[in-house]
């Protein structure tokens, strides 16, 4: 299922991004994919903070991942977009972080390619005038589930 969700600034994309961590109830793999600046790290925020996170959310560019242990779970930030070659992950431990009892957002996925799991929900973001177009795919049980909620509950438009 396809969901395509517009959102007006830098709030409406915080707050898609908590209805996402809720939609999947703080767990799995969410892929961010779109041009630098689009929102990825936006939307990270608002969903690392919807968490209970209270401190800074800034995208791990250097670190590859940034980990938040959090009430809800455990989040791993990660950002690909340094990343040489996947066979980089290896090294990292990525098997590791994607344990089913966690929630893992992965900026730059392509980068990640033939090493990462598939998603749960694969999100590109694309900047449309003054705001932002969503388009949310599910994948398996959980992401199929997150994006039907989804849908149910923000339709087309935040």
């Amino acid at each position: 299922m396809t969901l395509e969700v517009h959102v007006q600034g830098d709030q409406a994309m915080e707050r898609l991004g908590a209805d996402i961590g809720r939609a999947l109830d703080w767990r799995g793999s969410i892929w961010l994919s779109g041009d630098l600046g689009a929102g990825k790290t936006t939307l990270s925020r608002g969903l690392i903070r919807a968490a209970g996170h209270e401190g800074a959310v800034k995208s791990p560019t250097f670190t590859l991942v940034e980990p938040y242990d959090l009430d809800v779970g455990s989040i791993y930030h990660f950002d690909l977009y340094r990343l040489a070659d996947p066979e980089e992950l290896e090294f990292l431990g990525i098997r590791d972080y994607f344990s089913g009892t966690s929630l893992c957002l992965v900026e730059w996925p392509d980068k990640g390619a033939g090493v990462l799991p598939e998603p749960d929900l694969s999100i590109r973001i694309r900047v449309d005038g003054e705001g932002r177009t969503l388009q949310i795919d599910g994948h398996g049980e959980r992401g199929l589930a997150a994006s039907q909620w989804l849908h149910s509950t923000r339709g087309t438009t935040p």
